[in-house]
């Protein structure tokens, strides 16, 4: 039975000893008379007793390998001794960045490549993570290594389920590291909260995580807060800030303080409505340093003109996008030298 279950097919007789094999088994096992002329000619030294005296000239040349410590705070110790973290290294894995994680270190030092590794690699290949990127990946999350392969392919199914395609995946994977760790549930509750959260389509909200899809993986109690301040604070209408959100979705992981401070000069100090700023959300994404040097270099030339109904309009998008040679010299309408000598002058 057991030989059937290995997928081996020899036949029963294969296994009963004829007369014939019984006789060559004899044949074989009787002495060799030329047995002991045999012996003194072979090359092989018996092993040395443990109790035997040897030189000192020997016992220099004796090589001990190193022992493994048993406790140490760098996993840079244990390379030299450990296969899978020395291929881990080769494949660009930085451990002292793995070893800041809490009880990755630990992890890694359990883990044998070929059995729980390798297969884990075959995956994230097959889901589109570059081979330059997979050590990149598992410095980022080493975790994923633990984790149980089907329930790896469990999640990336339910993501094409909700038609999210191979290349969508694999952009999603490869820059949110954390994402396949998340059950089908929580990945589901995720995308659930956005969509009525935002008020988006399904079409919007699965754009709006392929853009962003560490909103999957972040805490979702400070994006609750972001849109809290946007509509009650800032002022924004629900509808504004959707519009603001599909075009700049990073403005859900920014800072309130910034976002407060940004808006306040936009729209206190340079007088940008409200609609305008829902027309250029990006604006919130700049310095607002940046902002106000311009700003003021632009009122100091009399240029400050951001309503889109007067001539000499300048967009926010101009105001924060272009280098500062352009925007000198197109906007401005000055050299870089003059604006380089009026910051002086702050």
């Amino acid at each position: 039975p057991n030989s059937a279950k290995d997928g081996s097919f020899s036949s029963l007789e294969s296994h009963v000893p004829s007369p014939v094999k019984q006789e060559q088994v004899k044949a074989e096992t009787l002495p060799d008379p030329n047995a002991k002329i045999l012996h003194e000619d072979w090359d092989d030294i018996p092993p040395s007793s443990a109790l035997e005296e040897i030189s000192e000239e020997e016992a220099i040349h004796i090589i001990a390998e190193p022992l493994l410590p048993h406790q140490s705070s760098t996993l840079r110790d244990y390379v030299d001794h450990s296969e899978t973290l020395a291929k881990l290294v080769h494949l660009g894995v930085d451990l002292s960045q793995v070893e800041k994680r809490q009880k990755a270190g630990q992890l890694l030092l359990t883990l044998d490549f070929e059995k729980d590794i390798k297969k884990i690699l075959l995956f994230l290949k097959d889901v589109g993570v570059e081979d330059n990127q997979l050590g990149p990946f598992l410095t980022k999350n080493p975790y994923i290594l633990a984790e149980d392969l089907e329930a790896l392919e469990t999640r990336v199914a339910y993501l094409k389920s909700k038609k999210f395609g191979e290349a969508e995946i694999a952009q999603m994977v490869s820059r949110a590291p954390y994402l396949l760790l998340f059950s089908v549930e929580r990945l589901d509750n995720r995308l659930g909260f956005f969509k009525k959260e935002l008020g988006l389509s399904v079409k919007k909200t699965k754009d709006l995580v392929i853009r962003l899809p560490r909103l999957l993986t972040g805490k979702l109690e400070p994006v609750k807060e972001t849109l809290q301040v946007c509509q009650i604070e800032l002022g924004f209408q629900r509808d504004e800030i959707q519009r603001i959100v599909f075009k700049t979705p990073k403005i859900l992981t920014a800072s309130k303080k910034r976002l407060r401070q940004t808006f306040d000069y936009l729209h206190n100090v340079m007088g940008i409505p409200h609609h305008m700023l829902t027309r250029f959300p990006q604006v919130f994404n700049s310095k607002l340093l940046r902002i106000r040097e311009r700003h003021m270099f632009l009122t100091f030339l009399g240029r400050a003109q951001y309503d889109p109904a007067q001539p000499s309009y300048i967009s926010l998008d101009q105001l924060v996008s272009l280098p500062d040679e352009v925007f000198c010299t197109e906007i401005a309408k000055a050299s870089i030298q003059d604006f380089e000598k009026f910051l002086k002058t702050l």
